[in-house]
């Protein structure tokens, strides 16, 4: 449907702002463009806000383009202060270091890493041998304070108070364009719209430098329809990692979004064609579901494997249709000691512990409202106790409102 990469992402919805756009589109059509993403190492896992850019990568990738992925090694030492009210807490190397190592793995998701010209780098590899003196007299003296501090990260963060250190942040941002730029002939930034000005940034730098072209391309930052960050539950973020999140509660994030977002989600965080999408586009009521379930089944299926998004939705639609305890296959599993259960433990201890309720408080109010069962039975007081007797051949099922199950056993 599409020759250009350019067509297909704005046909999609990912182009928010772009330097200049006409340029980048015939770029983007008539030569294999080297271009990358920064992804701070910030936590041990991507989210789902994340797939955004992640997504770009991959479709860049399909029209023969070059992904680079920098690993914020040396920026996350600083913390970014864009779209934040207050200055991140500092992480150790040894922490981001790690953290880097995991989301290497999820990037090699959403693109071929052993693809030619395909990278993952480090910036942490030429941040942190700079000296002090030297960055400042060769790279600082094309920043001008003023046109810095107009930026809308920093006039947000001034009302909070901006450190110093953020400061320098869009720096080493420009600078590591500069590197990409010179080392591996990269020519386009992307990112997400609160980094419009520190993309900016580098293609400035690189024009004082070297007279030379460089392009910025930013992606709108996502809300669901009920106006909620993309990607963020009552419960907090939604991983990527099956560590943090089970393929089985990521499925149940997609398949019960608003309707009114299920067809622009298709269009970003699938890799279906347009035409595909269309279709379900033109379902209306009770056939929304449909998508739904097609939404949540090809993220699924694209982030944690096939076999994995099958088992989410048998057990999803084991529970739609009220198929009893069976509704509960598929969901994710905790094992426990039987001692732990001796004397009893408390039943809003337990919802909270295997993840169904965010707090001990959380899941008292739930009891109180009738919202929390075990083995299909609705607790009716609070302060219920959980004993081995309770368990089913070592089994015991939770149950929190109609859809969340969670499998408990003892050994």
């Amino acid at each position: 449907m599409f020759t250009n990469a350019y067509d297909e992402l704005k046909a999609r919805g990912f182009i928010e702002q772009v330097t200049n756009e006409q340029t980048v589109h015939d770029l983007l059509g008539s030569s294999q463009v080297t271009f990358y993403i920064g992804y701070d190492p910030t936590a041990d896992s991507l989210h789902a806000g994340s797939m955004v850019p992640l997504m770009a990568m991959h479709f860049m990738q399909k029209y023969g383009h070059k992904p680079v992925a920098i690993l914020g090694g040396g920026t996350t030492m600083v913390g970014d202060p864009s779209g934040k009210t207050e200055m991140r807490k500092m992480i150790s190397r040894e922490a981001i270091l790690a953290n880097g190592e995991k989301i290497s793995r999820q990037i090699g998701t959403f693109i071929d890493l052993s693809a030619a010209d395909c990278r993952v780098v480090d910036n942490a590899d030429w941040l942190l041998k700079l000296n002090y003196i030297e960055f400042l007299r060769d790279i600082g003296r094309h920043f001008s304070v003023n046109r810095m501090l107009a930026a809308e990260a920093y006039k947000m963060r001034m009302e909070t108070g901006l450190s110093f250190i953020e400061f320098n942040y869009q720096l080493l941002q420009a600078y590591d364009f500069l590197v990409l730029f010179e080392k591996y002939g990269c020519t386009l930034q992307m990112g997400g719209n609160d980094q419009w000005g520190n993309i900016l940034a580098g293609t400035e730098l690189i024009r004082r430098i070297h007279g030379a072209d460089a392009h910025a391309l930013t992606f709108p930052l996502l809300t669901t329809a009920s106006g909620e960050k993309m990607g963020k539950t009552a419960a907090g973020a939604v991983w990527l990692s099956p560590e943090k999140m089970s393929p089985y509660d990521f499925y149940q994030y997609w398949i019960n979004c608003d309707d009114r977002d299920v067809i622009r989600f298709m269009k970003f965080f699938t890799p279906l064609p347009l035409e595909e999408i269309a279709r379900y586009e033109k379902l209306q009521g009770a056939e929304i579901r449909d998508a739904k379930q097609k939404l949540a089944f090809e993220v699924t299926s694209f982030v944690h494997g096939k076999a994995e998004a099958e088992k989410a939705e048998q057990a999803a639609k084991a529970m739609f249709s009220s198929a009893g305890a069976n509704a509960a296959d598929g969901a994710p599993e905790t094992s426990f000691a039987r001692a732990d259960f001796d004397g009893g433990m408390p039943v809003t201890s337990l919802f909270t512990q295997v993840g169904l309720t965010s707090s001990n408080g959380e899941a008292r109010r739930l009891a109180r409202s009738g919202g929390l069962y075990v083995n299909d039975a609705r607790i009716e007081n609070e302060t219920q106790t959980v004993s081995p007797e309770d368990f089913d051949n070592g089994r015991l099922v939770l149950r929190m409102g109609k859809k969340k199950y969670h499998i408990v056993t003892i050994a």
